[in-house]
């Protein structure tokens, strides 16, 4: 796991080289907000807005090697680009965009994971509802884990359905806060 961070660390000082407003989410924010687990790779939401992303992904391609061939096509087809660090960890970056992406963004916070070692993660609310909204099933866990450690009283739980009822909207999927509300009871119970 000590690596993983140590690339993470790297990562976050290529971007705040480019002066780029980003945040770390998926597991290694679990790993903090919730249940640690397993993680092997970086997930990174990067704001980008509509119609500038390119000049990002040149960038990112420029320092990282791709994952996949036709990266930059890809990245730019499903606001995702699947790139690597020098030693294989993967990065998953994702082209933030929306107004709700760029609250995230604002809203993250530094955490030290290592000694002397701060990232900037997104806030356990923010990953509740990013969590939720991609829905598989490792996700749903996830969310339920950060939930349960940090407690019903500790979370902004207006914030959260707020979130979740304009993505919810904006996916065509109003059973995500049914899934929340589950959670929710589970984690009471």
């Amino acid at each position: 796991m000590v690596d993983l961070i140590a690339e993470a660390v790297r990562l976050q000082g290529f971007l705040d080289s480019w002066g780029w407003r980003y945040c770390f989410i998926g597991g290694l924010a679990v790993l903090h907000w919730g249940e640690p687990r397993l993680t092997r790779d970086l997930d990174v939401a990067l704001l980008t807005g509509f119609g500038g992303e390119a000049a990002y992904v040149d960038a990112l391609l420029a320092a990282y090697p791709p994952r996949i061939a036709g990266a930059r096509e890809f990245a730019l087809a499903r606001r995702v680009l699947l790139i690597k660090t020098h030693s294989g960890v993967g990065i998953d970056v994702s082209l933030a965009a929306l107004p709700y992406e760029e609250t995230a963004i604002g809203r993250a916070v530094p955490v030290e994971m290592l000694p002397g070692s701060l990232i900037r993660l997104c806030s356990p609310e923010d990953l509740i509802v990013m969590k939720l909204f991609a829905g598989r099933e490792t996700d749903l866990r996830d969310a339920g884990s950060v939930i349960a450690r940090q407690g019903e009283e500790r979370l902004d739980w207006d914030y959260i359905e707020s979130h979740l009822r304009e993505l919810a909207e904006l996916k065509a999927d109003p059973s995500l806060l049914e899934r929340l509300h589950e959670l929710r009871r589970s984690a009471a119970g």
